[in-house]
């Protein structure tokens, strides 16, 4: 009984992802077609070919601009977050429960109650239809702050107090001890900022404005018409935005499963 229902969860996962590819090499005729074929009958690179090799459609520009953003985002994410935890689980000072509360509290709030104020910001910055726009305004946020200070929390204290014997100062504690042992929770947070990055569709619709800045989530939604889609070219699209992902996570797949199962563990 077990094993049926961990293939039909299984089925359900991978039936989806098997569509996309193989629609993604139907021809347009095929992948518009009401009969269901998981097999394409002429498989075709025709719509691989059209999407990267276009002018009206510059995904390989959008892919490079995805890339950088993520990347960014996931940098300033972990400098932001681990500075932060670090400081609410091990510093002593004023109001610090306070201040965790406060960030706790953030959590509760719909992310989408954001998006307007954070509008207003970049617009008064000047950083509308840039780089900056998709970096900056969610790097700090509430979940990879909690979820480094749980980590930090179980770090035994007596490491630290170790360090202090032999000379170290705080900020040598941070950097040369407690950032290592943070690696599997670091790595984690940089993969979850890089996939929340690379999957945003809304915020970039909102701040980008040219063809050219456009992320691949927000550029590939130019691929829908008002009055018909071509699936293909949506499937393709899908196909070389899935890649980078797969990729991040097979790199980091040793680091995600220590990270997430150390860092809910409070000594």
């Amino acid at each position: 009984m077990l094993g049926l229902t961990v293939l039909a969860l299984t089925a359900v996962f991978v039936v989806p992802l098997l569509l996309m590819v193989s629609t993604s090499f139907k021809s347009v005729e095929e992948a518009n077609s009401l009969d269901f074929s998981l097999v394409p009958q002429e498989p075709t690179l025709a719509a691989y070919r059209e999407i990267l090799g276009s002018a009206r459609l510059p995904v390989l520009r959008w892919l490079g601009n995805s890339l950088l953003v993520a990347l960014l985002h996931s940098a300033l994410v972990v400098t932001i977050s681990t500075t932060a935890a670090y400081a609410l689980a091990r510093l002593e000072f004023p109001f610090r429960r306070t201040m965790l509360g406060l960030v706790l509290a953030t959590m509760f709030v719909p992310g989408v109650i954001f998006l307007i104020p954070h509008f207003l910001i970049v617009n008064e910055l000047g950083w509308l239809n840039s780089y900056a726009s998709l970096v900056v305004p969610s790097a700090a946020g509430a979940f990879g702050v909690i979820f480094l200070r749980q980590f930090f929390l179980a770090v035994n204290p007596a490491i630290e107090e170790a360090a202090r014997i032999d000379g170290a100062n705080q900020w040598q504690i941070f950097w040369h001890m407690m950032l290592p042992l943070a690696k599997p929770a670091v790595a984690t947070l940089a993969v979850l900022a890089f996939l929340s990055s690379w999957n945003d569709f809304l915020w970039p619709v909102f701040v980008l404005f040219s063809t050219d800045m456009l992320t691949l989530p927000a550029g590939l939604a130019q691929l829908q018409g008002e009055f018909a889609s071509r699936f293909d070219l949506l499937m393709a699209g899908a196909v070389v935005a899935s890649v980078p992902v797969l990729v991040v996570y097979v790199v980091a797949q040793r680091y995600i499963i220590e990270g997430v199962s150390q860092g809910g563990v409070k000594a």
